[in-house]
């Protein structure tokens, strides 16, 4: 069973900078697009970065320019870089594969506070 662990979450102030990282379980990390979301206390779980296996990126408009997603496939780790943080990102953070498979369970997230 594939599991994705979180973590890095935190307290911090406007314009304050966090780095998440998520390890997954099992050998599909490899060769899956692998995704950040965070999900808000009023909002819907919404996508904030996806990276292919060889590295090309993505993000929306609402976080591009702060936010920067990589991995590490040998360690089956993806992580996500937080500059320039806004209260509008606390959320409770999570990673899945791009699209997410409904075969893999959602991990625990981790969660991210921004608030002077």
């Amino acid at each position: 069973q594939v599991q994705f662990v979180e973590s890095g979450g935190g307290l911090v102030q406007p314009g304050g900078s966090l780095r998440l990282s998520c390890t997954a379980s099992g050998s599909m990390f490899r060769i899956s697009v692998m995704g950040w979301y965070r999900q808000g206390p009023r909002t819907q779980r919404e996508l904030v970065g996806a990276i292919t296996p060889s590295g090309a990126t993505y993000y929306p408009d609402s976080v591009k320019g702060r936010f920067t997603i990589s991995r590490d496939n040998a360690k089956n780790t993806v992580y996500l870089q937080m500059n320039s943080l806004k209260p509008e990102d606390t959320a409770v953070y999570y990673c899945h594969t791009q699209p997410p498979r409904d075969i893999y369970y959602w991990g625990q997230g981790t969660q991210v506070t921004v608030s002077s």
